[in-house]
């Protein structure tokens, strides 16, 4: 029961991997996993959770980015897909260690013979993905579409493209608030929604060129401009915009336009989000607004321990960043 309590919480979790992340732009960046968070700089990560006894576990690994070895994937658009599917590869692996932390002291195997070990496995893992991936398609593409099918048989005003796309839309974004709000509700996600905000708080703190600690870091705010929760956002209302330019009728036409164009789509939103971030005062960066204010969901006020735990993360990062890439400097 143990293990697939920690499944479950780590498949929930799977489904605000999105939202957790940080753009990878910064400096640094991080995301809230299970009782921890896990912070990046330009060529480390390193990875704090806490257990309930109290004690740390933490890690971190050398980074190596796509567009670092190819260049190619650096090019505009092109970079916004590549990164997002590295940040997700990069933050499943992170959720995935701090389930297994929890279930290693919950099964008592820090004592137990590696062979008896109990943890996620890879072909467990593979489930999540493909599971996860199902309800992102069926969840935010599928239902969405069918619903607004169905009300424009009763208000034949939607056959117009762009108000039925823009239903269509709306629609996606109630789903995605009623979901980012209910699940909120779980105590295990209202922790990891508090790991976020400690994660934010920290990186406000570095960011701001001085020493970061406890009391520094508590000072700022939750919500960020770099989080993925914006960028989700971002992503929902451009689909509006590129949904209306595809002359398609059918409904599986459509359907299958929803998925073929969402690389694009993240492509577009990540250049977007980038511009916004250099141009605050544009009407990009108007973009952004929806996201910060959904923070106050996905975000939540931490307890020192939290932050204390996101701390340990970033120097763990940093001490690996300094032996590859040299000390990271504030411009």
């Amino acid at each position: 029961m143990t293990y697939w309590k920690q499944y479950l919480r780590l498949l929930a979790a799977t489904q605000l991997l999105p939202a957790l992340e940080s753009g990878e732009d910064a400096l640094v960046g991080g995301q809230a996993v299970l009782e921890g968070v896990m912070m990046r700089t330009p060529h480390a990560w390193g990875i704090a959770v806490r257990k309930q006894s109290g004690d740390r576990v933490s890690h971190s690994e050398v980074l190596v980015r796509p567009s670092d070895k190819r260049k190619w994937m650096g090019w505009p658009v092109i970079r916004g897909v590549v990164t997002l599917g590295y940040a997700m590869m990069l933050g499943f692996r992170a959720l995935k260690f701090s389930a297994n932390v929890a279930l290693e002291e919950m099964t008592g195997g820090e004592g137990a013979n590696k062979q008896e070990k109990v943890e996620i496995g890879g072909w467990m893992a593979s489930v999540n993905i493909i599971l996860s991936l199902g309800f992102f398609i069926v969840f935010y593409k599928f239902i969405p579409l069918l619903a607004a099918t169905g009300l424009k048989h009763a208000f034949p005003a939607l056959e117009h493209r762009v108000l039925f796309n823009l239903v269509d839309g709306a629609i996606r974004i109630a789903l995605f608030l009623l979901f980012v709000w209910g699940i909120s509700l779980a105590r295990d996600i209202h922790r990891v929604y508090e790991y976020h905000g400690a994660e934010h708080k920290t990186v406000f703190a570095f960011e701001s060129g001085k020493p970061v600690n406890i009391a520094r870091a508590q000072s700022f705010v939750t919500w960020h401009p770099r989080c993925g929760t914006s960028f989700l956002m971002t992503v929902m209302l451009i689909c509006i915009v590129v949904y209306s330019l595809f002359p398609v009728d059918t409904f599986w036409a459509k359907f299958a336009v929803r998925i073929c164009a969402l690389p694009f789509i993240a492509g577009i939103s990540y250049e977007l989000i980038r511009y916004a971030a250099r141009k605050r005062n544009s009407l990009f960066a108007l973009l952004t607004k929806p996201g910060l204010w959904l923070q106050r969901i996905t975000t939540q006020p931490p307890a020192d321990e939290q932050v204390a735990c996101a701390i340990h993360a970033l120097d763990c990062a940093l001490q690996l960043e300094k032996q590859n890439g040299g000390e990271l400097v504030i411009a």
